[in-house]
């Protein structure tokens, strides 16, 4: 996606204002379509229509007047009752997962739906007059009922949506669901498949980065050019970018890390030099926005569920349970990455031209940024210890290479040795008998890694 779109279009997709906008303008459209039908093509509609009482205008306007007069303070309630949704979030999750709320397409439609209900009944009543030739559109005031009629369905979708959606269960597996939809985007050949490169070419493709690189003289660093965090990179624009000019442009800031002017975004090397135009184009391939967006960003959805877990076995709220549904979708996470062939750095034109030198992060980055910051928090309680590890245990069973469960077994050691020192006694011994029975689990996989490698030579 092209950079200033994604900027623009993830604006609109978080704010309270873009979509009421848009059914202000449809309530606008179809208010003044129902009014020309019912002065012309539709007159009389209704007069043959023996069960149905037509309006008068006295009527219709103290009909319409009642629902613009509803609909305008139900909207004032619908959003006094979001905004204390979103704050009792904030508070009680971190204002991190307001990226959530402020994205919930549930509360948008919500709001829009009453103030378009106004604004449809007021453009309504405004043609309708009563004297010698009395008009009353009696189609845009059936209209107007039906729209109130949606709106109390609206309202009553709202009073459920609201508690469901501040439900720790909801917040939790909605985060989750879509970190693992962005593994499925970032990482999408699984183990077994056709490796994207074969062994000789990543490691020709490694030695021409290396030699490239290498020659400092025609290496030139592209800096930001402003402040704030990466929200995404245009991946296809820089690698058209990088052929048309004859470039290996290797990524130096990725999606997630904050950047500011002056800091390098990439290195290019270049054996012709590297003119203004062909920086410009490398440096727009970058989206640098005031936030994080969990877009290309894997690690900003990792540390939204690590938050929610650290502020639930924080001293002030001590809630266990929470921090362990947050450790099941890291584990779920952690599951499907493990199952995934690993991407390559290395980025070919279609001539297989060596063109961007893209990170790529591994089993054990992520597991540590999951698992490794929330050590110190679940060390300290017996049961979020003994959960920590039995998790670690069913992980290694998805394991697909001896590095994934070394990663497993790391994290298994480093708990273990912080809750030594948090714990005494019983609890202690429930830890190092969970740890035990993790080291087995991991050994277990081990063997039948060997097994299977055996097996396939």
């Amino acid at each position: 996606m092209n950079p200033p779109f994604f900027k623009l279009w993830r604006n609109f997709q978080a704010s309270y204002w873009f979509v009421p906008s848009i059914m202000v303008v449809l309530a606008i459209l179809l208010g003044a379509g129902a009014i020309w039908l019912d002065s012309g093509p539709t007159a009389g509609l209704f007069d043959g229509l023996g069960w149905y009482q037509q309006s008068k205008p006295d009527g219709a306007r103290e009909v319409l007047s009642t629902i613009a007069g509803s609909m305008i303070t139900v909207a004032g309630v619908v959003f006094s009752i979001t905004i204390v949704a979103i704050s009792f979030a904030a508070n009680q999750y971190g204002p991190r997962i307001l990226t959530n709320f402020m994205g919930d397409r549930g509360n948008q439609i919500t709001l829009g739906t009453f103030i378009a209900t106004f604004v449809y009944s007021v453009v309504v009543l405004r043609t309708i007059y009563s004297g010698d030739e009395e008009f009353v559109p009696q189609l845009a005031v059936m209209i107007a009922l039906l729209l109130a009629l949606c709106s109390i369905i609206v309202l009553i979708y709202f009073i459920h949506h609201v508690p469901e959606s501040i439900h720790i269960n909801t917040i939790t597996s909605s985060v989750g669901k879509l970190l693992i939809r962005s593994i499925d985007k970032r990482f999408p050949a699984r183990f077994g498949d056709p490796p994207e490169h074969s062994a000789a070419q990543e490691e020709d493709l490694r030695k021409l980065a290396q030699a490239a690189f290498a020659r400092d003289s025609e290496v030139k660093t592209v800096e930001s050019s402003a402040n704030g965090y990466v929200q995404l990179i245009d991946e296809s624009h820089l690698l058209s970018c990088a052929r048309e000019h004859g470039l290996i442009v290797s990524i130096k800031l990725a999606p997630g890390e904050f950047a500011y002017c002056g800091r390098a975004v990439a290195l290019v090397a270049s054996k012709n030099g590297l003119d203004e135009k062909a920086e410009k184009a490398i440096r727009d391939s970058w989206a640098v926005g005031s936030s994080r967006t969990p877009g290309q960003d894997l690690l900003f959805l990792i540390d939204e569920l690590v938050e929610v877990a650290a502020r639930a076995l924080s001293t002030g709220v001590n809630d266990p349970y929470t921090a362990m549904t947050c450790l099941d979708w890291l584990t779920a996470a952690a599951a499907e990455l493990a199952r995934r062939q690993p991407a390559s750095p290395y980025r070919v034109d279609d001539d297989g031209n060596l063109r961007v030198v893209a990170p790529t992060g591994s089993f054990a980055l992520y597991l540590q940024r999951g698992f490794g910051r929330l050590q110190p928090y679940f060390a300290a309680d017996a049961n979020a210890a003994a959960h920590f590890l039995s998790q670690l245990a069913s992980l290694s069973e998805q394991c697909r290479s001896v590095e994934q469960i070394e990663a497993v077994d790391i994290q298994a050691e480093a708990l273990l040795g912080l809750a030594r020192r948090e714990l005494h006694g019983a609890s202690l011994d429930r830890i190092e008998k969970e740890a035990d029975t993790t080291g087995q689990a991991t050994a277990a996989a081990r063997t039948r890694l060997s097994k299977r490698s055996a097996g396939g030579r």
